[in-house]
């Protein structure tokens, strides 16, 4: 059996050949990558039903069709984004001509967590491949039936010294992570991703980081209440809240406080039947979930839990009321079907509020204010921001995704995602003969002081 470093080697030699290929070959392997996951879908259906409990329906829409927008958007515009960037000279380097162009980065490793297992596996596996480097994927052990899959996917679609899927524990990620890879894309938690960081910057290899964070919710005293209320149910217990850009908690205006929670109450209870709703990945982050309930309870919180019928792998939603700075899920990041609701009276400590914390990943508001939804974009700092809706942002292959500080860094998706395993070589190509640099080579004369006088003046 090869090891991972022969594995590793054979990408590293064939990185050298991508890079004198067009847009075709790359895009074919795009689309024999479209046609595996349409022909097997049954099968990612069926391995995520194992891992996560999750229904057919929720794996189409959160896992495949995700990835299916990448690909659809990386085969229509990839010959655009390999096309080379022209630079107008200015007036000091008249005679010259200046263009960026994206080459690939080389060999990749692609370290994907478990609470998205296809959707955050697949979709940077596109941009790679779009972006015309090797890569190695290493996904999550807490996921074992869609590692599987995944491992057969990819030898189905690409010879092992393009792609290759890599199985195991966390010392798996680490023998991996001992290689000089040209770009580490990972998806996890921010103490992992600190980690991660740590063992590239041995190799100096570039990172992407997509982490998580505490994203805030916020509704106005203008907000359509009823349309709020289903819109924040749906995303906060999309995959029973095991989501990194889930609303983690909620500020709402004292003044529709009592309304919105009534509508908030009964979408809760109705949005997500038992059949449609996804289990917990593991007993012990359903222990550390009810913990955090637990917990804030024992400090005063109010509970409101919907009445499920859960299996042992299933938590039902939770709305916990009034909950304070010392209480756990105040705290830490949820990453559960968990909400703690505040009331808030003034939008500006709102915004000091999440100022004062690491940057979130999203921050979420409902308001018909175009002045409110102004000062919220001008006066805050999160990756990304959406306006009465939630989650949706990472759908919309047009829009950047990522995080920033302690969310982490680097934007994916689109064309985003294909910059992210791209360097962008700039190339400047310069006339022989006379050159406007030369004017300025030494010995300096009066002259060449006097053109250097009005270098500095004019241009």
């Amino acid at each position: 059996m090869e090891s991972l470093k022969e594995i590793f080697q054979q990408q590293r030699k064939n990185s050298l050949h991508l890079r004198q290929e067009g847009y075709k070959p790359r895009r074919r392997r795009l689309m024999t990558l479209e046609r595996w996951i349409l022909d097997h879908r049954k099968d990612i259906h069926e391995a995520l039903m194992k891992d996560l409990l999750k229904s057919a329906e929720e794996t189409d829409l959160a896992e495949i069709y995700t990835v299916l927008t990448e690909i659809r958007e990386a085969r229509k515009k990839l010959r655009s984004w390999m096309e080379p960037e022209n630079v107008w000279p200015p007036m000091s380097f008249m005679g010259t001509q200046g263009f960026n162009i994206h080459e690939p980065k080389g060999v990749c490793l692609i370290i994907s967590p478990w609470n998205y297992p296809f959707n955050l596996a697949m979709g940077p596996v596109v941009s790679a491949v779009a972006a015309g480097n090797t890569f190695i994927l290493k996904p999550s052990e807490f996921t074992p039936y869609t590692s599987s899959l995944l491992k057969r996917m990819v030898s189905d679609v690409f010879e092992k010294s393009l792609g290759f899927v890599a199985e195991g524990d966390a010392q798996v990620a680490q023998e991996l992570l001992k290689l000089p890879f040209d770009h580490v894309f990972f998806t996890g938690s921010p103490a992992v991703g600190k980690i991660v960081m740590e063992a590239a910057s041995k190799n100096l290899s570039s990172v992407t980081l997509e982490l998580g964070g505490k994203s805030p919710t916020i509704i106005d005293e203008t907000a359509d209440l009823k349309d709020a209320a289903r819109k924040i149910a749906w995303g906060k217990w999309l995959n029973a809240g095991q989501t990194c850009l889930a609303p983690d908690y909620m500020f709402i205006h004292r003044k529709v406080y009592t309304r919105f929670m009534e509508y908030f109450r009964e979408q809760a209870a109705v949005i997500y039947p038992e059949h449609s709703y996804a289990g917990i990945i593991n007993e012990h982050h359903l222990e550390r979930l009810k913990g955090m309930v637990e917990d804030a309870i024992n400090l005063g919180a109010e509970k409101y839990e919907v009445a499920l019928d859960m299996n042992d792998r299933k938590m039902a939603p939770v709305i916990l009321e009034n909950p304070s700075e010392d209480m756990m899920v105040m705290r830490e990041e949820i990453f559960g079907p968990v909400l703690p609701v505040l009331k808030y009276d003034d939008l500006d400590k709102v915004i000091d509020y999440i100022n004062e914390r690491p940057k979130p990943l999203s921050l979420y508001y409902f308001s018909k204010s175009t002045k409110n939804q102004q000062q919220i974009l001008r006066n805050s700092s999160s990756g990304n921001v959406v306006i009465n809706d939630c989650v949706l942002q990472f759908a919309h292959p047009g829009l950047a995704f990522g995080g920033i500080g302690q969310s982490g860094f680097g934007k994916s998706h689109g064309k985003d995602g294909f910059m992210a395993f791209s360097n962008k070589k700039s190339v400047l190509k310069q006339r022989i003969g006379l050159t406007s640099a030369k004017l300025l080579y030494p010995p300096y004369t009066a002259v060449k002081n006097r053109l250097i006088n009005i270098l500095l003046k004019y241009f």
